[in-house]
Parts: C-alpha cells; structure tokens; sequence
C-alpha cells in the first residue's frame, strides 16, 4: 500500500514561494508516476505537474516557468516548487501516486495566496 503525506503548505504574499512536499510510503515509489493537483473553491481538480519514473515531468500551461516538480527516490518524496504565486494559485494542493492499478491520493494542503 502506498499512503502520502504532504506538507509545506500555508499563507504567502503574491509573488511569494513556497515548496510543497509529498512522503510516499512502500518500495515501490521509483516506480511510480507522481503528480501534484490542486482544486480552488468551487472548481475541479485539475493537474497541477507531474514527474515519471524517469525523472520526465509535464506543467498545466497556468503555472510554466514558474512550478518546477522534483523527485528524490533515495527519501520516497517529491516536491513541488511554486515562484512567482499569484492570488490563483490559491487552492488545496494534493499529492498523487499513479502505476497501472495503483492510483493513490493524499490529504492535500492549503496554499493560499494573498494579492
């Protein structure tokens, strides 16, 4: 079973940075494409980024130039850098691990970004 955890959410002023963070539990993390998502009030859940097992990572045209997704196989984590946030990066951020049958989310955390 693979569980997440994330961290490193909380209150910014626009233009502000934050670095999210997602622990994985299990053995099998290398193995696993990791993405970051986050849902506004009252909207979708849309993908934020995601990183492959082979280190290939994929943005939402929102947050190009300014998120940059890593992952540290050797500590089951990957993180999100956010730069640059604006007042619509305002959302819960979730953390999601996918690989064939396995597709697993964490409990989210609270970015807010203040104008």
């Amino acid at each position: 079973q693979v569980q997440l955890v994330e961290s490193g959410g909380g209150l910014v002023e626009a233009g502000g940075s934050l670095r999210l963070s997602c622990a994985a539990s299990g053995s099998i993390f290398s193995l696993l494409t990791m993405g970051w998502y986050r849902q506004a009030l009252g909207k979708q859940r849309e993908l934020v980024a995601a990183i492959t097992s082979g280190g290939s990572a994929n943005y939402a045209d929102s947050v190009k130039g300014r998120f940059t997704i890593s992952r540290d196989n050797a500590k089951n984590t990957v993180y999100l850098q956010m730069n640059s946030l604006k007042p619509e990066d305002t959302a819960v951020y979730y953390c999601n691990a996918r690989m064939s049958i396995v597709n697993r989310w964490g409990q989210g955390t609270q970015v807010t970004v203040s104008s």
